[in-house]
């Protein structure tokens, strides 16, 4: 059987707020105060000498509770809109919430002699098995926005049939499944004010790393970089074990693992994403994963979707409000112990 496909689902923009631009800014500058529980702060070694900053937040009953790891975007952090939204939902539900960081992310470029990119999935692999050894959880999903989105698909594809027992789900809002058609994308255009601002923020972070790690990245490897491939192949790929953007974007996709998926996934994606693309031989890999629901609304922005307010969508948080439903049916289900 293949995956389920829905169009629009249910979400309505709201009025002043059609369009995949005006839904993607808006989403960025709108002030939101979220209300979070209280958490525990912890730094969780990801390899040696390399440790990433994880947010928890627990019930009471912390190993019965359905754990959700969340991973942020490009440039994001734990503190981003989404993922602090997603978590107080996710909490008032009932679940334990750890907002991961990403290495060098949410104040921790100390932390780490390296960069952070799309292909480390092991790094979300360490967090759960370190909650796995320390925490007792019984079950656990991940859910991942855009660049954490693709990380999160991608480790789901490569655990395929062989993950842990304990992993149950995995959710994606707007994943940048297609690394090198959404980077190209950037550069179009009507695109540019994103891409300058990735740009602008990586060059930033990459100055900073320079300092704290004297000798071991030269800055004047940024000159000349235009557009969010170049930053990839002179910067993202060269320090990290890739001969270029174009071998960084190939193996990094999670395009390539998707249809190895084999637990139930929701993909969120907005037909007026401005620079998420899908392609069609990706598309057809995820259409024909009947683990894979996949739901592409006609406007939406980029993990955005922000809604007219009425009962269904609540609070007007439209996809937070769909990947926590997604997770309450899982956390419903009874838990299934067997041997690995």
């Amino acid at each position: 059987m293949a995956s389920s496909q829905t169009t629009s689902y249910g979400f309505i923009a709201r009025a002043l707020l059609r369009g995949g631009h005006r839904q993607t800014l808006a989403s960025f500058f709108l002030p939101r105060h979220v209300a979070l529980p209280p958490s525990e702060e912890r730094m969780v070694e990801v390899e040696p000498g390399v440790k990433v900053r994880c947010i928890c937040h627990w019930q009471a009953n912390r190993s019965q509770a359905l754990t959700v790891i969340i991973i942020h975007g490009l440039e994001g952090s734990s503190d981003s809109q989404y993922m602090r939204g997603i978590a107080a939902k996710g909490y008032a539900a009932g679940m334990n919430v750890i907002r991961m960081n990403q290495r060098n992310c949410g104040g921790t470029d100390h932390a780490s002699p390296t960069l952070y990119h799309s292909g480390r999935s092991a790094d979300i692999a360490a967090v759960a098995e370190h909650l796995l050894a320390q925490d007792r959880i019984l079950r656990f999903a991940l859910v991942g926005y855009s660049m954490g989105g693709n990380l999160v698909l991608k480790l789901a594809g490569e655990w395929g049939q062989s993950g842990p027992s304990q992993f149950c789900a995995v959710a994606a809002v707007c994943p940048a499944l297609d690394l090198a058609a959404s980077a190209d994308a950037l550069h179009e255009p009507t695109n540019r004010i994103y891409e300058y601002y990735f740009i602008w923020q990586l060059n930033r972070r990459f100055h900073a790393k320079a300092k704290l790690f004297p000798g071991k990245f030269d800055v004047n490897r940024l000159r000349g970089i235009r557009s969010l491939r170049d930053f990839d192949d002179k910067i993202t790929a060269y320090y990290s074990g890739f001969t270029g953007a174009a071998d960084y974007y190939a193996r990094a996709a999670a395009a390539n693992v998707v249809d190895k998926i084999s637990l139930p996934a929701l993909i969120l994606h907005a037909a007026n994403d401005p620079f998420i693309r899908i392609t069609a031989p990706t598309r057809a890999k995820i259409l024909a994963n009947p683990h894979i629901n996949f739901v592409e609304t006609r406007d939406g922005g980029h993990c955005s979707f922000l809604a007219a307010q009425n009962g269904s969508n609540r609070d007007g948080y439209w996809a937070e409000w769909q990947v926590v439903d997604f997770l309450q049916q899982i956390g419903r289900a009874p838990i299934q112990f067997h041997s690995q």
